[in-house]
């Protein structure tokens, strides 16, 4: 989605920059004739880069560098200063790279190199055992999209099957609550790649498909339809359903959930013949549907049983900066409340309350879906229990996403985490795992923190770390003008932190937790 070709902006590299301009860590943006170039400084070591990243187009200027990577500021994409290689999801495609001379204290872009999907292995990647004959990827969503794609980039030539239960190609979920509900997101935006690239690449995505059961034993997956299909590494990565609401009325037509692009359509269409709407639960898909259908122009009631949307993840205070923005955007809100019925065209409530309602979408949490694994005999956790290197309790079956409870070295705790960003980056580590020796050294450790973004009207909450209870909240900035760090701790050490309109806050929050270091909320500000 990004493009690299722009108006002439800033100095032109190829006439050269004083290399005292830039500091270590700083970047400017230039151009290379008609192609807008990211200058940086690392260390003593001049990079030049695409200035967008590949996953929407964000501005890589604004996001940091990091040891030999620039992070995105939108989503934590990292991409290699050297290679172009979108080392970390959400990107998948690489940046373009440009030669660097420094000479008499100036610093010049000459030439583009040539970058490709299939990155460079990092040292000792190479395989030197038996890769596997077979890779099945039963999931087409964020980890098993990424999964595929990184056994590729790994030089992995094997057979790779992908099942997905849904029809069509893998595409971006986040969206479909976001701008694509919206209508300002368009079509093409949702796959994320084309059909074409499975074909190209070798990937066999069987589309529409569901898988019924899996032998361990003799390495069998067996389909609703067609015949079983045999392999060697099995990547389990089925993510999760919506929780269904159970009172009088919740199977109504006029009744929504959203998980799939098949119900954010019928929302879509819902939308444009109706003039009100009740949203029934203030969790972060509620309350990105009520904003969604706002831009639409309904009228929207939200009923959620907290005192303020997001409490339990975002505590009182950004919960109810949130809850003030939509309310300031035309949202109405029904909190301490619970459904009792839902009629043809009212919601009521507990206390006797009946909202208008043309239609309904319900967002009162998901839950894994992991009857699969549960059949195949592998070890549960409230989901499916993997090792820090993802594998199962089965040796040769790994699990990713949604569905995956790994022991977190941050928290020091077995967690599971619901994100996309997660969900792809397990899935690459997964990839890298599944071509690894069992017991050697090529083996890599999920050890990333969770990450995740969501977006209300211009406001969008940058979350990074995993605090499921804290016991200390400290608030850096102002909430209301959106300009602040929220850091969550427990015990003294900081578990999460979110951040509103401070990007770059969020991404040097998150490289010092990677690196366990105690965050002090007056780092956390702008530079």
């Amino acid at each position: 989605m990004a493009n690299d070709r722009a108006e002439s902006a800033g100095p032109d590299l190829m006439r050269g920059v004083p290399d005292k301009s830039l500091a270590d860590g700083d970047m400017l943006v230039g151009h290379v004739g008609d192609a807008s170039v990211l200058l940086l400084r690392a260390g003593d070591e001049f990079f030049a880069t695409g200035a967008t990243c590949t996953h929407y187009g964000a501005p890589l200027a604004d996001g940091v560098v990091i040891g030999d990577t620039v992070r995105c500021p939108w989503h934590h994409a990292r991409f290699d200063l050297r290679t172009g290689e979108a080392r970390c999801a959400p990107a998948l495609a690489p940046i373009a790279c440009w030669e660097v001379k420094r000479r008499d204290e100036t610093v010049y872009v000459t030439r583009k190199r040539e970058v490709t999907d299939r990155a460079s292995r990092a040292p000792g990647r190479v395989l030197t055992h038996r890769a596997p004959d077979s890779v099945v990827i039963v999931g087409a969503g964020a980890a098993g999209n990424a999964a595929a794609e990184m056994l590729r980039r790994l030089g992995y030539d094997g057979r790779i099957t992908m099942i997905g239960a849904e029809p069509g190609v893998p595409y971006d979920r986040p969206n479909l609550s976001k701008d694509y509900l919206a209508g300002d997101a368009p079509e093409e935006w949702i796959p994320l790649r084309p059909r074409e690239f499975y074909d190209d690449h070798a990937i066999t995505l069987l589309s529409g498909v569901k898988a019924n059961r899996i032998d361990p034993g003799p390495r069998r997956l067996t389909l609703d339809y067609g015949p079983p299909v045999v392999f060697d590494r099995l990547l389990l990565a089925t993510g999760a359903d919506p929780v269904r609401l159970d009172v009088p009325g919740s199977d109504r037509a006029h009744v929504h959930y959203l998980r799939s692009l098949a119900d954010c359509r019928a929302i879509i269409a819902a939308a444009a013949r109706a003039r009100r709407a009740v949203v029934i639960g203030a969790s972060f898909i509620g309350l990105e549907v009520a904003a969604s259908l706002r831009k639409r122009g309904l009228e929207v009631h939200v009923v959620g049983r907290g005192v303020h949307p997001l409490q339990r993840v975002l505590g009182p205070e950004l919960g109810a900066t949130i809850q003030a923005l939509h309310e300031s955007q035309g949202v109405v809100f029904h909190l301490g409340a619970t459904v009792t019925a839902i009629g043809e065209d009212t919601v009521t409530l507990e206390s006797g309350a009946a909202i208008p309602a043309e239609f309904v979408v319900i967002g009162i949490g998901v839950r894994p879906n992991v009857a699969l694994a549960e059949h195949a005999a592998l070890a549960m956790d409230r989901g499916v229990a993997v090792s820090e290197y993802l594998e199962t309790s089965v040796p040769g079956i790994f699990a990713a996403g949604d569905i995956a409870r790994w022991p977190d070295p941050h928290t020091g705790e077995r967690i599971r985490v619901e994100h996309w960003v997660v969900a792809e980056r397990q899935g690459q580590v997964a990839a890298r795992n599944m071509l690894a020796s069992r017991e050697g050294s090529d083996r890599e450790r999920f050890n990333a923190l969770p990450f995740f973004w969501s977006k209300h009207y211009d406001m969008s909450v940058r979350y990074v770390g995993h605090a499921e209870r804290w016991d200390e909240v400290a608030i850096d900035g102002d909430l209301t003008r959106g300009d602040a760090t929220v850091t969550y701790r427990a015990g003294g050490k900081t578990r999460a932190i979110a951040t509103v309109g401070r990007d770059r806050a969020s991404l040097r929050a998150e490289a010092a937790m990677e690196q366990s270091v105690l965050v002090a909320p007056d780092a956390l500000v702008p530079a």
